[in-house]
């Protein structure tokens, strides 16, 4: 049997073509039995992101990979000449290596994010509900959350901040130490805006508001977080009841005054004000940072602890990738014992169903009726077999797991050739 991994990412394809090839959700158990009743191919496994598309099947040794790649490409409603030329494909010891790299994070947008095993995971659960994983797909999925934990728990790879949303909320947490039962508050509704919500309140904030000049806007980010709207004009009044706040609006004047920031800061009765200006130009005015009790970090300062932040993962990813490399080869040895599976499976049964053929005729030719004696040649004739064929097997075992394909596979038939067993096992 072969492992088939085809697909593409953020590194390979557009969104435009990733779009194309992401099934909806409800779909996702459909697309595997379709997958799997094809030619050749024994189980399968889906995973779609917003920034990857993959494929993995187990099949056949005799069976083409190439119809994962078409059952991939095929009715996407673009031309497979517009899709094959972003798809990229592993085989076997590859394929194991890509898997583990992606869940463990080493292959994302961002080294690190936690997000894509969740993903992984789901599509997993996916793939056992279609009944289209079975025995290998079991067995290296399991093994591929246990790499993507050991990568979690002994490197640094998601500690340091490698965004500026994220680093932030990190800055916030030096300063507070804990988030929780705090109130945060955004200015502005742009992209880094929604990100630092998501870091908030994944950091325990127990209150959010979101202030945009447009209200509909504020309305529309702040909903799925829980959090509160409000008008620019509203700031005034709402800031001395904020612990954080993140501002990232176009604004080409602050839309926060040195006195504003005072005001805020009487009504806060010593508590520490936390300012992150992520715009440019900024939106809190400078002198805010000279009060007492206010802390202001703007985006050169946030830059700096990005880059730091991308160095420290880069040396995680290197300790990542080694314990990658080692839990391939550990797979890639359990795969390959299964081909020597059925062969001793089936050595095994032929052996003792002639010693059992062979034991029954002679009690019988002997008369013997005595249980005990019965009993007793039956122990020394399982002895015997088995102390026989432990030889075999042992060749049959290191066979398994010798380097090269083509020995293997020539071990392993010569095995079946001495003891007269065919190819698929049986006598």
């Amino acid at each position: 049997m072969k492992l088939v991994l085809v697909g593409l990412s953020h590194k390979t394809a557009p969104l435009a073509v990733r779009e194309c090839l992401a099934p909806p959700p409800e779909a996702v158990g459909g697309e595997l039995e379709r997958c799997a009743a094809l030619p050749g191919v024994r189980e399968a496994f889906l995973v779609s992101t917003c920034n990857r598309v993959e494929a993995l099947a187990v099949l056949d040794d005799q069976a083409d990979p190439g119809v994962v790649t078409g059952w991939l490409a095929a009715d996407r409603g673009v031309g497979p000449d517009q899709i094959e030329p972003h798809l990229y494909a592993h085989q076997d010891l590859d394929a194991v290596r890509h898997l583990y790299r992606v869940a463990s994070s080493l292959d994302s947008l961002v080294v690190g994010e936690p997000q894509i095993l969740g993903q992984i995971k789901e599509a997993y659960r996916a793939a056992t509900e279609a009944g289209t994983s079975r025995a290998v797909l079991n067995r290296l999925l399991h093994k591929t959350f246990q790499v993507a934990k050991r990568v979690r728990s002994e490197t640094n790879i998601g500690g340091a901040a490698v965004s500026i949303s994220f680093a932030a909320v990190e800055l916030a947490k030096k300063i507070f130490d804990s988030l929780e039962g705090l109130t945060a508050m955004v200015v502005g509704a742009g992209e880094m805006a929604e990100l630092a919500l998501e870091h908030l309140v994944g950091q325990g904030v127990s209150r959010v508001l979101v202030a945009n000049r447009t209200l509909d806007r504020a309305v529309e980010l702040a909903r799925p977080f829980g959090g509160e709207a409000l008008e620019l004009g509203e700031l005034p009044r709402v800031l001395g009841s904020v612990d954080i706040v993140i501002t990232s609006t176009g604004a080409m004047l602050p839309v926060i005054s040195l006195e504003m920031a005072r005001q805020a800061l009487k009504k806060r009765r010593g508590r520490p004000l936390f300012f992150i200006d992520i715009a440019v130009p900024r939106d809190v005015a400078q002198e805010v940072g000279e009060l007492d009790g206010c802390y202001l970090y703007d985006i050169d300062d946030l830059s700096s602890v990005v880059e730091a932040g991308k160095a420290s993962r880069a040396e995680a990813a290197e300790e990542a990738e080694r314990i990658v490399a080692e839990e391939v080869v550990k797979f890639m040895a359990w795969l390959k014992g299964l081909e020597a599976v059925p062969t001793i499976s089936a050595l095994s049964v032929k052996a003792e169903h002639i010693r059992t053929a062979e034991l029954n005729r002679t009690l019988k030719d002997l008369g013997i009726s005595d249980p005990e004696q019965a009993a007793a040649l039956d122990r020394l004739t399982q002895a015997l077999v088995k102390k026989l064929i432990h030889d075999p097997i042992m060749f049959v075992k290191h066979a398994s797991h010798d380097k090269s394909d083509d020995t293997r596979r020539e071990q392993l038939a010569l095995v079946r050739r001495i003891f007269n067993i065919e190819e698929n096992g049986q006598d």
